[in-house]
């Protein structure tokens, strides 16, 4: 298995207390190699919370977290850090990219801790094929302002793949697109699993991109159920 939630349960303030707030209760998830699962649910309960758990930029207050079969609880920060590098490629709901540098530059931040040269041409490489890809090839030099939203969020889906993760991690990635950019979005993202040979997780208010995918979730209470909705 790629990545597994045991048991996972998420809570703020103290127990007994009146601030209180439980998030996650109990939660199991695994995903399999070159799987696609889609995570639904209402606003605030907690989707974009477990995607960052299982991306380990958050930190369950019980339960553990499997990633390519170790634990991560072994790691200190710096070797979490160095295993989403690795293993791990986000997608938000906002691009974010940096307005001052060029769509490629943006594309190819991920490799400024890469000091091997040999893999950094590499990756370059990687980086124009998947720009060409998503149909932004004459888009390599320009900046993000002189792009549209659906174009900077391809480019932003680019940059999460040039370290070839082998779990893709997108939260509400179409939440600021109209509706065609969105399902252009979908597909090219469930494409893009499937080509790249790797895992997608999303989180998605939208059944249309939630239906895109092999498995689908609904958080809600703070239990995570399997649906065909």
């Amino acid at each position: 298995m790629l990545a597994e939630l045991k048991n996972i349960t998420k809570y703020y303030g103290e127990k007994g207390a009146g601030n209180f707030s439980l998030i996650l209760d109990e939660v199991s998830m695994a995903v399999g190699e070159h799987e696609s699962i889609a995570i639904t649910g209402p606003s605030g309960s907690g989707k974009s919370t477990l995607l960052n758990i299982l991306g380990t930029l958050d930190h369950p207050s019980s339960g553990e977290v499997i990633l390519n079969e170790t634990g991560v609880n072994l790691f200190d920060e710096n070797g979490l850090a160095a295993i989403r590098s690795r293993f791990i490629g986000f997608v938000f709901q906002q691009h974010c990219l940096l307005p001052q540098l060029t769509l490629l530059e943006n594309i190819l931040l991920p490799l400024v801790p890469v000091r091997d040269k040999g893999k950094r041409e590499e990756a370059v490489i990687r980086a124009r094929r998947l720009i060409e890809r998503v149909g932004l090839a004459n888009h390599s030099n320009r900046l993000p302002g002189m792009l549209s939203v659906g174009e900077c969020q391809r480019a932003a889906v680019v940059r999460a793949l040039v370290n070839q993760p082998r779990l893709l991690l997108a939260d509400e990635p179409t939440g600021s697109l109209d509706a065609a950019n969105a399902a252009n979005l979908g597909q090219l993202l469930r494409e893009l699993n499937r080509e790249e040979n790797l895992a997608l997780v999303v989180v998605t208010h939208s059944p249309e991109i939630a239906s895109l995918m092999q498995k689908r979730y609904r958080l809600a209470a703070g239990k995570l159920q399997p649906t065909d909705a």
